[in-house]
């Protein structure tokens, strides 16, 4: 295939379904080479591989914990075995569960911080350590929740208020290396994470939103394909809001 991500390798966590899987495929239809990662979903990432190869793109499936060392280092080099390198991480791998503030334990709330916080610094780790001299590009998604917290998930709102600051830092840090490091913050999108949403409450976000719908994983996914290009190539360190003009 070709496209503006022609030869190109990237390793999308998270990718069994949703933004992660709607990312995948576009990245495959630019020519880009790609790691699909699931922990549970393995049934999701064999079924957005198989969209990839069937529309003539090249894709492997990945499986492991983002939030363990070994893991992440385990796939990275999985991907590198399979394609000769990793050119492009979008770290798409979260969760978020209700936790009202009565109920936030430290278990839970250091599994939450696990899921969307380390997971994506330690992908980061272990991708960065194969780019050498040619750089790459890392986009984490992160949540327009980021800027207006919602009552009963607070501590993922928190977690993703982090990876944005952690996306602004380590790019400052790694600018030097030719590595640049975006984010994309979606506002409320159609995917299995948010199926718990009422949809009286479904229905209130579409009518506060001045686009007037929820977000499709598409409208994510081509967002990470603009940050995850040469088209990106003077954006740095930035978050991205997209969400209809919510925020």
């Amino acid at each position: 295939m070709s496209g503006v991500l022609s030869g190109q390798v990237a390793l999308v966590t998270g990718a069994s379904g949703g933004i992660g899987s709607a990312a995948a495929r576009a990245l495959a239809r630019e020519g880009a080479l790609v790691g699909v990662h699931a922990f549970r979903n393995h049934a999701g990432a064999a079924a957005t591989v198989a969209a990839i190869t069937e529309a003539g793109g090249q894709a492997v499936a990945l499986s492991g914990d983002c939030a363990v060392a070994a893991d992440a280092e385990a796939m990275v080099a999985a991907l590198v075995a399979a394609f000769g390198r990793v050119d492009i991480l979008v770290n798409c791998a979260g969760a978020a569960p209700k936790q009202p503030f009565g109920e936030v334990t430290a278990e839970g709330f250091t599994a939450m911080m696990n899921d969307n916080l380390l997971s994506a610094l330690l992908m980061m780790q272990a991708v960065v350590a194969t780019f050498g001299e040619r750089g790459g590009r890392i986009v984490n998604v992160s949540s327009n929740l980021a800027y207006g917290p919602m009552p009963g998930i607070v501590p993922y709102c928190a977690a993703k208020a982090a990876l944005s600051t952690m996306t602004q830092g380590f790019a400052r840090e790694l600018a030097g290396r030719n590595i640049a490091i975006n984010a994309v913050a979606p506002g409320a999108t159609e995917t299995p994470m948010t199926e718990w949403i009422p949809d009286d409450m479904r229905a209130g976000i579409a009518a506060a939103t001045p686009l007037g719908r929820l977000g499709q994983p598409a409208d994510i996914a081509d967002i990470i394909v603009f940050l995850a290009s040469p088209a990106a190539r003077w954006v740095n360190g930035r978050t991205i809001i997209a969400d209809g003009g919510l925020v």
